[in-house]
């Protein structure tokens, strides 16, 4: 009972905003924004990043799967962001259970912002 107020077996690892824009930047890792397309329209999204919706998440990544993002795989690093931190948290939950070796949450769009990371409108 009340196992979504539990601490996951998995943990994602930790990344700074400024980390998280200068390895975007270099193509260290892949950006993902797993907010519904409301959002990105009303907010825009990080420059660079791929949107994937949460509720979409499981079968767009699943390994093998014909529209997973292009150069993603388990080893893939991964960085996570939503509009506060909280499903992000949930989709890094399920790529490391889904077998995905280094996933980052970075919080919220705002956090991207604040490491000085571009907000492009979709």
């Amino acid at each position: 009972m009340f196992s979504f107020l539990k601490p996951s077996a998995n943990r994602c690892k930790p990344i700074s905003p400024v980390d998280a824009v200068a390895r975007a930047a270099k193509g260290d890792l892949v950006l993902i924004d797993v907010r519904d397309i409301s959002e990105l329209k009303s907010s825009g999204k990080a420059k660079g990043a791929v949107h994937v919706p949460l509720m979409a998440l499981q079968s767009r990544m699943a390994p093998g799967a014909a529209d997973l993002p292009k150069g993603v795989a388990l080893d893939t690093p991964i960085c996570l962001y939503c509009a506060s931190g909280g499903r992000s948290g949930m989709a890094a939950d399920t790529l490391l259970g889904m077998g995905y070796t280094e996933v980052y949450n970075l919080g919220g769009l705002g956090h991207w912002q604040a490491g000085g990371g571009v907000v492009e409108r979709v």
